[in-house]
């Protein structure tokens, strides 16, 4: 079997992870990944990552 084509990369994403949120927190990502000129699967990755820093 051919392998995927597309960008290569040092992490991969292998794991897919679906929420439903309110639209007060959905406006909070949409504001931070815009200023942060991030899509919002970058932005979840980011929040999810000082998750591990309050630990």
């Amino acid at each position: 079997m051919a392998s995927k084509m597309g960008r290569p990369t040092d992490s991969p994403k292998d794991s897919r992870v679906t929420a439903r949120v309110d639209l007060n927190v959905k406006k909070i990502l949409d504001k931070y990944c815009e200023r942060h000129n991030i899509s919002q699967a970058e932005g979840l990755r980011q929040a999810i990552l000082r998750l591990q820093e309050d630990e």
